[in-house]
């Protein structure tokens, strides 16, 4: 892009594939010279002819650049004399030159020493290091975007904008005033297309490898896989890169990038279909960073190792049973236990299972008001009177326990609403009502006719009983309007 040159293009592809081969060529004349000193790798005797024959394609590669260049790839025959382009493009006819000459250094150097190092390159990712050494790009890969987001691990978004974007222009002719107008437009805009002075055909030096936001164009993934092609024969080993495919991308777009990365002599092949994962590091929308944020988790408070605990027996008409409250350091409950006395072991299991469940809501945060009006007063077997005079009647061992939690840990105002009969709320009832408020009792219990036309209670669903023109609820004392 700084020379002005696009990422999709011969020019861009040759000047590429000139400086890896630089890098390997040269880096094989240095291992040759190494082992001039110090001996050639271990197990080099044995493969002195294959090692020499693929320097030798290396080499025979060099000397085709131009022609590599072309589609990411050399075609069978001979070689076509060099395009006039070359010498058009800055740097890149002195580039291919010293290629050329590396390689036919490191040729004749392993010829007559061998080699120190049997592989000497790869194209690893960077990642890492170009943020590190303030680079717009990373490894062999094209700009993701003029303007992108990145998510920080510790929380917040980061802007990133290209800064190669305004040597570019002033490359291709471009005066300091349309620089300074079409970079005002990508820092609003978030792409280039549509910027004012920009001539239709200097857009591929800016096309990116993601399409911007509002923008229509992009890489062509085969842009990547040509790139790779034109730079993988001067690789020892492979390349890691990411070939980018839109999120339109079908399933038959992804085998053919396959093969088209077969075709092309690649060693290695990563792709990524945009949008494909729930967290991405780097986008175009600052939106999708911000929106794409973990939700919190609870976190699970534990109980010290030693703990206070509270222990409980309850009857529910002969069935009984012992319920255990194990304390945090300031009181509250953060778990419980339930013993059922002579019971099966299908109910002690149930009844452990669901003490279990009950214990991780408490220890991930659900308050136990929530819990306690949730569960109590759920109607079934075995229910009926009980032995605690603050919850004279349960509906349910259901019933019993969360209301007894509730007597034990909740406020007097919850405890009148929930009908747990506590020594304070007994004495508010008794001042308010003492009639239409009493205590249960077995005869009230035994009058059929008092349930007949009876209404179920609106606090805890028990049925009411009628005390003259008014009904009363034995279970929590609430009473319905007297006509």
């Amino acid at each position: 892009m700084t020379l002005g040159l696009p990422y999709d293009s011969e020019e861009g592809r040759a000047y590429a594939a000139a400086v890896t081969a630089l890098m390997t060529g040269h880096a094989y004349a240095v291992s040759a010279r190494i082992a001039g000193r110090m001996g050639p790798f271990a197990g080099y005797e044995r493969n002195r002819e294959p090692m020499l024959r693929v320097i030798r394609k290396h080499r025979e590669h060099a000397y085709r650049i131009p022609e590599l260049a072309r589609e990411g790839r050399l075609r069978e025959g001979p070689g076509a004399a060099e395009p006039a382009w070359v010498q058009r493009v800055p740097g890149l006819a002195g580039l291919l030159a010293a290629a050329r000459q590396s390689w036919d250094e490191a040729l004749a150097l392993g010829e007559e020493h061998g080699y120190r190092n049997a592989q000497v390159s790869v194209i690893a990712p960077t990642g890492t290091i170009s943020f590190m050494m303030d680079c717009d790009t990373t490894g062999i890969e094209p700009e993701l975007a003029l303007v992108k987001y990145k998510a920080l691990v510790g929380g917040g978004v980061m802007r990133l904008v290209n800064r190669a974007v305004p040597r570019a222009l002033r490359r291709l002719g471009y005066s300091p005033e349309q620089v300074e107008e079409i970079m005002a437009y990508i820092d609003s805009r978030g792409t280039i297309e549509g910027a004012p002075h920009l001539r239709e055909e200097h857009l591929p030096v800016f096309d990116c490898a993601l399409r911007a936001p509002g923008g229509k164009r992009s890489i062509h993934w085969m842009g990547h896989i040509r790139m790779m092609g034109a730079v993988q024969p001067f690789i020892s080993g492979a390349i890691s890169k990411t070939v980018n495919l839109p999120e339109d991308a079908t399933v038959e777009d992804v085998e053919q990038a396959f093969i088209e990365g077969w075709r092309h002599g690649l060693k290695a092949l990563a792709i990524y279909r945009d949008n494909s994962k729930n967290v991405q590091v780097l986008t175009t929308r600052k939106e999708d960073v911000e929106g794409k944020k973990e939700e919190p988790r609870p976190v699970r408070r534990r109980l010290p190792d030693t703990r206070k605990s509270l222990t409980h027996k309850f009857s529910i008409e002969g069935h009984e049973g012992y319920i255990t409250v194990g304390l945090y350091e300031d009181g509250s409950p953060g778990e419980i236990f339930i013993t059922m006395a002579k019971e099966g072991s299908t109910l002690s299991g149930t009844m452990d299972a669901f003490a279990t469940a009950i214990s991780l809501a408490l220890q991930y945060g659900v308050p136990l008001r929530d819990l306690v009006y949730k569960f109590s007063h759920m109607r079934f077997e075995p229910s009926g009177r009980t032995e605690n005079p603050e919850i004279p009647v349960a509906q349910s061992i259901v019933d019993y326990i969360f209301r007894w939690l509730a007597s034990q840990f909740l406020s007097e105002e919850e405890k009148e609403e929930l009908g747990v009969l506590s020594p304070a709320v007994r004495e508010k009832l008794s001042r308010e009502g003492p009639k239409q408020l009493s205590l249960p009792v077995v005869e009230a219990r035994a009058n059929g006719h008092a349930h007949e036309d009876a209404p179920p209670c609106p606090a805890c669903g028990w049925i009411m009983v009628r005390r003259g023109a008014c009904y009363c609820c034995d279970n929590c004392g609430t009473t319905t309007g007297c006509g």
